[in-house]
């Protein structure tokens, strides 16, 4: 048995050996490769507007399902060595990374003052969530 924060998890759930922190590097690393297909599949399309729409669907799922691929694992063993709160919150800002740099290089969109701004407040929330829970007693 493996003792993962506050949780006990079978030691066969995890296929991979090592130590708390390459659980954690290995899931970041799974939310980011998901993110790059994810952002590909939601707006990769938007520079092909003259494409028929259910192409851009189809497409777009397609891409879609490797997104899950990479997506369902990172959570799977990311659950344990992150609470389900912290896993959400670290996807979003994964997300957000993956998409100022796609928007900049595929779409040709500059990131603006504000937008910078945005991501700083949205780092300090990340922040607040991996602080440590106040001990009890």
């Amino acid at each position: 048995m493996l003792v993962l924060g506050s949780r006990v998890t079978s030691a066969r759930a995890y296929p991979l050996s090592g130590d708390a922190l390459s659980w954690r590097v290995f899931t970041v690393l799974l939310l980011v490769l998901s993110n790059v297909f994810m952002t590909a599949a939601w707006y990769g399309h938007l520079r092909y507007r003259e494409a028929p729409l259910y192409q851009a669907v189809l497409v777009s799922w397609a891409i879609a399902f490797f997104e899950y691929c990479l997506q369902v694992p990172a959570n799977r063993l990311g659950y344990g060595q992150f609470s389900a709160y912290q896993l959400k919150i670290l996807q979003e800002v994964i997300t957000l990374v993956v998409f100022a740099g796609f928007a900049f290089v595929w779409l040709g969109e500059p990131p603006r003052w504000n937008y910078a701004v945005a991501f700083v407040l949205l780092l300090a929330a990340v922040g607040f969530a991996f602080l440590p829970a106040p001990s009890s007693g």
